[in-house]
């Protein structure tokens, strides 16, 4: 729950690795985070990771100020980013920026931000603000 970076991540390809995953992934945290809680998600294989800027004020206005692709990474930190990113359908671009929006509009957000997302063919999935 705590990290960055890779730091606690396992792969996990078959039910007989969780085990020995699990115990690795809460010890590093540990040592890394000094929190072991961990948690399960879905390993996306070779994604698209894209962030939208985003801003918001005190009357509840949204905006975002479109997508960057920051896929190009180096153990887990970004190396370069593209905006916008060359790779995105127009309608993907679209759905994404605004289901950033939604999601700060859903919890009042004032200042700059970032969301992100992976992006996997036509699917993307919300990583983090």
């Amino acid at each position: 729950t705590s990290g960055g970076g890779g730091k606690g991540m396992r792969i996990v390809r078959e039910p007989s690795e969780l085990q020995e995953a699990f115990t690795r992934a809460k010890s590093e945290a540990e040592k890394s985070f000094g929190n072991s809680e961990v948690y399960i998600e879905k390993f996306i294989d070779q994604p698209k990771h894209i962030e939208v800027q985003v801003m918001g004020d005190e009357a509840g206005n949204i905006i975002h100020l479109y997508e960057r692709d920051c896929s190009v990474q180096r153990r887990h930190q970004k190396v370069v980013e593209v905006a916008p990113s060359v790779s995105l359908p127009d309608n993907l671009r679209e759905q994404i920026c605004e289901a950033a929006v939604d999601l700060m509009r859903q919890i009042q957000y004032v200042n700059a931000g970032t969301v992100e997302f992976l992006v996997s063919g036509n699917e993307f999935y919300f990583i983090e603000v």
